[in-house]
């Protein structure tokens, strides 16, 4: 493990102060349907709520900001399924800097639209035969072009940890103890930089990777110690976490600042999307649905009695046809 990490508390700050005005300060909720279910306090972070109905939003303007003005006409490449797609558009579109986005051609077709409405350009490959990284590194070379990682990048990573300062002053508001707080994981950039925001501040809270199984990469390589992958033929209903591995940069903080690990099947979270719909009123996809599942299902740490568990649900772009089809019980 390295002794300096990519980014630290500080990093976070910055990014704060940077979108503070631009993006949403999202809500931490209560529900008693879920207090119940859980057998303890439960508090939601809703990144639903953000721009682009996702968490990357924050992570991709920290990023598309800090890009020199005179680079800005080149533009920026980056490569996602949807989520990290919609927000690098998004803030791409206020920064006035053109927007070119590698996407698997199997990608929900609500985060396609929803991307190429942003002004983005749409590249799309075949995530089973193609490299995501290696077409856009291409067209990031030929163009000039900034590339935008989804996760490996410190200003990237400290974005996403805004996330985790908020939920330390809004559990303070709310008078809860918070003891654990559980957060979904692809490649680990959004974790990573909650942990590092929330263990500055709250050293003895433990936080918990959550992810769907056959990409459990993140739980596997915490137990191993290096960074493992996945297996070709894994799939999950979970289209927004399917990276093959750690990030080399988010690997480093998870394994120093996380207390574990935490897997759920598809069926579970279809049953956290039931239940969010029907007993919270939220619409959540299945990638960020993993940390209720976890919760829902018993497989997340029991919360000491009178504190309370964090969850955070990181985004709401859900295919329709699927959505449907959940939440009706097929």
């Amino acid at each position: 493990m390295p002794d300096s990490l990519a980014i630290d508390a500080s990093d976070v700050r910055s990014a704060a102060d940077l979108i503070q005005g631009i993006a949403v300060r999202t809500p931490l909720l209560e529900y008693q349907p879920l207090n119940e279910a859980a057998g303890g306090r439960v508090l939601v972070k809703f990144e639903g709520a953000q721009h682009t109905g996702s968490f990357k939003f924050r992570g991709a303007y920290n990023r598309l900001a800090r890009i020199p003005k005179e680079a800005r006409a080149f533009g920026v490449v980056a490569w996602s399924s949807g989520n990290h797609a919609q927000g690098v558009a998004a803030a791409a579109k206020l920064l006035g800097i053109p927007a070119t986005i590698v996407m698997p051609a199997d990608a929900p077709s609500i985060k396609l639209e929803n991307t190429r409405a942003l002004g983005a350009e749409v590249v799309q490959y075949n995530r089973l035969t193609e490299s995501r990284e290696k077409i856009a590194r291409q067209l990031a070379n030929t163009r000039g072009a900034t590339l935008v990682p989804s996760f490996d990048d410190p200003f990237i990573i400290a974005g996403q940890g805004t996330i985790g300062l908020e939920i330390i002053d809004q559990a303070r508001q709310a008078q809860a103890k918070v003891t654990q707080v559980l957060v979904c994981c692809s490649g680990g950039g959004l974790i990573a930089g909650i942990a590092t925001a929330i263990k500055a501040a709250e050293p003895d809270i433990k936080l918990y990777a959550v992810e769907p199984d056959g990409f459990d990469d993140t739980a596997r390589s915490l137990i191993t110690g290096k960074r493992e992958t996945v297996a070709p033929q894994a799939t999950s209903i979970c289209d927004a976490l399917l990276t093959p591995s750690p990030g080399e940069l988010t690997f480093p903080i998870n394994q120093r600042l996380l207390a574990g690990g935490l897997v759920v099947i598809d069926d579970q979270v279809r049953a956290a999307m039931r239940f969010a719909f029907s007993k919270m009123k939220l619409v959540i996809e299945p990638g960020g649905a993993v940390a209720l599942a976890a919760l829902l299902a018993g497989i997340a740490p029991t919360a000491d009695e009178d504190c309370a568990t964090v969850v955070v649900i990181s985004g709401s772009n859900v295919d329709p046809v699927l959505y449907a089809e959940i939440i009706a019980g097929r």
